[in-house]
């Protein structure tokens, strides 16, 4: 049986820029990095493997001058997406630091119906600027892969640090379980083949 040859990625085939960006010239988005993914009906596998790379990106990036913004899902009172109580609150290690903006959203697109364009507008951030945006966070194939395809749709250049983000396990259409780590890979892929750069670890980024 021969292999598989993958396809041409689509960022190939209409020539966008394959370098990664540094983070000195980029905005960091830090996404639902929320108590609500490590315990309880949507604790993620990795989750804590994925805190703590992303503690150390945005160790890195603070170092760097690098703006960060925090984002948060707000789902409402007494649901694991209550912002106002620890369940949905910011996890300790990449609170937001003095200064640092928080976006509320209530949609996975981070840009969607939130501050966040207005927020990077004021860091001047816009599309065009020549600043990217750097992405880590909760959960892969959901917010991370929406607010990719939001930045790209809104013409930023957007950059996911795989290692910062995490994912469940979910059932399939026709009932089979989709592991968390391939589900993880396939929303990656579908990131990488146009709507922005995938990149292992954060140390792929210069500063």
């Amino acid at each position: 049986m021969s292999a598989i040859t993958p396809s041409v990625p689509l960022r190939d085939v209409i020539g966008l820029d394959g370098r990664p960006p540094r983070l000195s010239e980029s905005v960091l988005l830090m996404i639902d990095f929320q108590n609500t993914y490590r315990t309880g009906v949507m604790a993620l596998e990795g989750a804590e493997q994925a805190l703590a790379a992303a503690a150390r990106l945005l160790d890195r990036a603070r170092a760097a001058g690098t703006p960060v913004v925090h984002i948060v899902n707000d789902g409402g009172e007494d649901t694991p997406y209550d912002i106002r109580a620890h369940i949905g609150a910011i996890s300790d290690q990449v609170a937001p630091a003095d200064g640092e903006p928080v976006v509320v959203k209530r949609f996975p697109d981070s840009f969607h119906a939130t501050e966040l364009e207005k927020t990077l507008g004021d860091l001047g951030a816009g599309p065009g600027s020549g600043k990217d945006l750097v992405l880590a966070g909760f959960m892969t194939h959901m917010c991370v892969s929406s607010t990719a395809q939001g930045a790209f749709n809104l013409g930023y250049r957007p950059t996911v640090v795989a290692e910062t983000t995490a994912t469940r396990a979910l059932a399939g259409p026709d009932g089979t379980v989709l592991p968390a780590a391939t589900l993880h890979t396939a929303a990656l892929t579908t990131i990488g083949d146009l709507f922005g750069l995938v990149v292992p670890t954060a140390d792929a980024l210069l500063t």
